[in-house]
């Protein structure tokens, strides 16, 4: 999941570069998007890690 939302990333700044704004902003917010639940997922593996060890 990761690895989409540095895909989406790269597409927003390329994006951004010759002047697609809608592009770029729409490939920035699935960015993000993918990343915090990347990061929530993480959380919630560690904490499940945590409490079953």
């Amino acid at each position: 999941m990761l690895y989409y939302a540095l895909i989406f990333f790269i597409v927003a700044i390329v994006a951004a570069v010759f002047g697609f704004g809608g592009i770029a902003s729409a490939s920035a917010g699935i960015a993000q998007i993918l990343f915090f639940v990347f990061v929530v997922l993480l959380i919630g593996t560690l904490v499940l890690r945590a409490i079953r060890s």
